[in-house]
């Protein structure tokens, strides 16, 4: 797979570490910047990944900031972007096999780089079930997405 990395100055510091683990798993890496810590806004980060996935250039994406909070909420606003904080293996996988999650959330500042390789590994390892009612909820979450796209009524 291609995973798009990004980060914001926030995420900056794990950001190397990132992309050490997704190559290391043969993985091919997308790196969409930061490039330093100098202050950046985690929209334009976030967007940059969403278009990576929207556009067939990344499969996955992960993206850092300092809490983990600004990126998810960005990334949640892209059609067809489905991201999650995960600081735990369970959730890292667990959100892919049930609910689709194309995008890894991490803050930087409250996780440490030893957490890192588990994380990236249950993310890039897991696999959508693909079942019924799996399928079922995906279909509700689009329904909602469209919705959202259009406007209140």
């Amino acid at each position: 797979m291609i995973i798009a990395v990004a980060c914001d100055h926030g995420g900056f510091p794990l950001k190397a570490k990132v992309i050490e683990v997704v190559r290391a798993t043969g993985h091919a890496v997308l790196d969409l910047g930061a490039f330093s810590a100098e202050p950046s806004d985690y929209p334009d980060f976030a967007q940059a990944i969403g278009e990576a996935i929207q556009q067939g250039r990344a499969e996955r994406g992960i993206l850092l900031c300092g809490s983990g909070v600004g990126a998810c909420v960005a990334v949640n606003k892209l059609t067809g972007l489905r991201g999650a904080i995960c600081h735990d293996t369970y959730s890292a996988h667990q959100g892919v096999e049930h609910d689709d999650m194309n995008v890894l959330c991490l803050g930087a500042r409250v996780i440490g780089p030893e957490l890192i390789p588990e994380l990236v590994r249950a993310f890039l390892g897991a696999r959508f079930s693909g079942e019924a009612r799996h399928l079922r909820r995906l279909g509700k979450v689009k329904v909602l997405e469209q919705a959202a796209r259009r406007g209140p009524p």
